[in-house]
């Protein structure tokens, strides 16, 4: 069965390309797209979509009211169509905490070359929408798999040969995607300032990671800021890797760790990737870490979690009932990098635990 796909924003322009990107590719159906959520609403009461894509600013009603509106009445996986400047990006992160699935951005430039250009992203997106976990679901959906392109391991960016200084002090290294700027919020706002420091790989675009940095720094007892190069991973500090580049821990002569930030090709086809981070935390760290991975689409970070449990870290996995979409965390599970299975209600306590004992 087809994921059927309603498309809401107020450019005819958009509303065609965005028609086209998703009719054109298997297992994808849109069922409608309509100018603004006045219409939408009567669309959804005739037939419920699978997924909406829903743009911010509208007449009549603006994409976060009617997001507020979904997610009280009858929640729909709902990805949102967001422009790439810093008020935009702010407002991508609000509609993340609101409920939304994910965020893609909305180039304003040359606009029918750029929607082109991220038609893999778009219709990634839809599909990990479309196996989003959603409590409210009374009817379950067969899952579409989205066709598998050829990818890159972390090779391109980083060997896998050790040899580094192994670092003086623990580091927790998370890995999440689809849902987990939820369970990010959750974990990082119950940690003390005394916890060890914490590097994250979120899958996220470029724009809205500054914002998603800044809204849990605000929100936090721990500082929380987009990672830079250079930085220092110390306690009391978490580091967000920001969009469109590769963060990888490394350490300096007396084993203190610090931020490497690297260009290169997509790795497990995301940049920053989770692979990138892990595989840098075990040749640096080792059995000092702490690997955690959690909600997300695909495999990226099962092989880099896989690589620190046998460089001794412990590793912990986000259990099938608490994620958004069991897709990382299941694939590092059948690879045998995982520990242990665990609610993500429990993972800071467990980061706490661990900062604890290595004090």
């Amino acid at each position: 069965m087809a994921i059927n796909v309603l498309i809401v924003d107020d450019s005819a322009v958009v509303r065609k390309i965005l028609s086209d990107i998703l009719n054109s590719a298997t297992g994808i159906n849109v069922q409608g797209a309509v100018q603004d959520p006045i219409f939408a609403m009567g669309r959804i009461e005739k037939n419920r979509p699978d997924v909406i894509l829903l743009d911010v600013e509208m007449p009549r009603m603006d994409g976060l009211t009617f997001l507020r509106q979904i997610m009280e009445k009858d929640p729909i996986p709902v990805v949102m169509c967001s422009g790439l400047t810093e008020k935009s990006s702010r407002v991508g992160i609000e509609a993340l905490s609101i409920g939304a699935v994910d965020v893609i951005g909305k180039p304003k430039m040359d606009l029918k070359k750029s929607l082109g250009d991220a038609e893999k992203e778009i219709i990634n997106a839809v599909r990990s929408a479309a196996k989003a976990n959603l409590s409210s679901y009374k009817i379950k959906r067969p899952l579409i798999s989205p066709v598998i392109a050829p990818k890159l391991t972390a090779d391109a960016i980083l060997e896998s040969r050790s040899g580094n200084i192994l670092s003086t002090q623990n580091v927790v290294a998370i890995g999440t995607s689809t849902g987990g700027t939820h369970a990010l919020e959750e974990i990082l706002t119950s940690l003390s300032p005394s916890c060890v420091g914490i590097v994250v790989v979120q899958h996220m675009p470029k724009a809205f990671t500054a914002a998603f940095a800044q809204r849990l720094n605000g929100l936090s007892q721990v500082e929380v800021k987009e990672g830079e190069d250079g930085d220092e991973v110390r306690p009391g500090r978490v580091i967000i890797a920001p969009g469109g580049v590769h963060m990888m821990v490394e350490t300096k002569n007396m084993g203190l760790p610090f931020i490497r930030l690297k260009d290169g090709p997509l790795v497990s086809r995301h940049k920053p990737s989770v692979d990138v981070l892990f595989r840098s935390v075990a040749k640096s760290v080792g059995k000092k870490a702490l690997g955690i991975i959690m909600t997300g689409m695909g495999d990226d970070g099962a092989a880099g979690l896989k690589e620190m449990r046998d460089a001794g870290a412990q590793t912990l996995a986000q259990d099938e009932a608490t994620c958004v979409v069991y897709g990382m965390p299941a694939v590092a599970v059948q690879k045998g990098a995982v520990d242990k299975e665990v609610p993500l209600d429990k993972i800071s306590q467990i980061i706490e635990e661990y900062s604890a004992k290595v004090r």
